[in-house]
């Protein structure tokens, strides 16, 4: 199957909307809004869902804490309704600065509550009677007047997708969810993400073909000079600063444990250690180039190209892709990778093994 792309889209783009559209009609099959700490994620989607008919549209991710989950199911299901079913929530645990820094709530035991939000929409999705005895949430609420209620929403399935980086967090995503989020992602080193999802799966049961595997990347179509390709990798590098030395705290950063995991444990230590020394240019300068270039889609169309086949022999199955520039711009380039990613498909799928009855193996 050929890779899915899906578009990041932030209401702060100008003509977010058509970018949306135009995006539908170039064959985007997804568009997904971060909720950090500008705009949420769901009122943008349904602004998109009143101007679309096909794109699936997904929360990237919605922050757990900031709502309730009996919050959070009923605004999934508003806009599950009005996009007539094509809506994704995906959620995470986001980090100790932006839940309690922002939102003022404890950031605690991350993996369980992720667990439990998840079984908690699910029940109000399936039209049960909300009674849940959790470690994190107790429903109705012990010793109080609250009642077990039951969602008056059209009650439907909503697929969860669920960000997330360490290794128990990867097998929740494998047990429960119906995607994994992913970013800080290497084609050649999939299996430190991989495996524990597929351990997760076999646990329960699952196939690890039950989860949509998507992965973020930014794009950037640069000319075949060798020095256009390094100055592009080397300012997406430079971004990564700011996520190693300032994202998590400073004992706890899932980025960085994700980046150590697979080759890269002194390179983002130094990187923090120059952050919060407070030299930012140093810091940046420090990042290795190869972080830019190999966790994004950055070159000339034909090395594009033998990423996505990367990618794609990986058993990542969506990329969420960010483009840069004008809206023209931002068009053109979604139009090539779309061309890309089929051409990848085909070489890749003719690469795949069949069975005698001709199904890829």
């Amino acid at each position: 199957m050929t890779l899915r792309i899906g578009l990041s889209v932030d209401p702060a783009m100008p003509r977010f909307l058509d970018l949306a559209r135009e995006a539908e009609r170039i064959g985007v099959d997804s568009v997904w809004v971060a909720e950090y700490w500008a705009y949420d994620a769901f009122t943008p989607l349904a602004a998109i869902a009143a101007v679309t008919d096909r794109l699936r549209l997904a929360t990237g991710i919605a922050q757990l804490g900031a709502r309730t989950p009996a919050m959070l199911a009923m605004t999934a299901q508003g806009v599950q309704r009005l996009s007539d079913g094509r809506f994704i929530l995906g959620i995470g645990a986001s980090g100790p600065q932006v839940m309690e820094g922002w939102h003022g709530v404890p950031f605690d035991r991350p993996v369980q509550r992720t667990r439990e939000t998840i079984e908690i929409v699910r029940m109000i999705t399936a039209g049960e009677r909300l009674a849940y005895d959790g470690a994190v949430h107790q429903l109705p609420l012990p010793g109080g007047a609250g009642k077990a209620i039951r969602s008056r929403a059209e009650t439907a399935p909503i697929p969860v997708y669920v960000a997330s980086l360490g290794p128990a967090n990867l097998r929740l995503t494998g047990e429960l969810a119906d995607g994994w989020i992913g970013n800080s992602f290497f084609p050649a080193t999939a299996d430190a993400f991989f495996d524990p999802i597929r351990d997760g799966a076999t646990a329960a049961g699952r196939s690890f073909d039950d989860v949509d595997r998507v992965v973020a990347v930014g794009l950037e179509l640069t000319t075949d000079d060798p020095a256009a390709i390094a100055a592009a990798g080397r300012r997406h590098a430079d971004g990564y600063a700011f996520t190693f030395g300032a994202m998590g705290s400073g004992t706890k950063n899932f980025y960085n444990d994700a980046f150590a995991r697979q080759g890269y444990a002194d390179d983002v230590a130094e990187v923090q250690r120059l952050w919060a020394a407070g030299d930012r240019e140093a810091a940046a300068a420090r990042v290795p180039v190869e972080i830019g270039l190999g966790t994004n889609l950055v070159g000339p169309p034909e090395v594009i190209h033998d990423r996505l086949v990367e990618y794609e022999r990986s058993a990542v199955t969506t990329l969420r892709v960010g483009v840069d520039g004008t809206f023209d711009q931002k068009i053109d380039a979604l139009e090539t990778l779309i061309a890309l990613a089929a051409r990848a498909g085909e070489q890749v799928h003719t690469e795949r093994p069949t069975t005698a009855e001709g199904a890829s193996a």
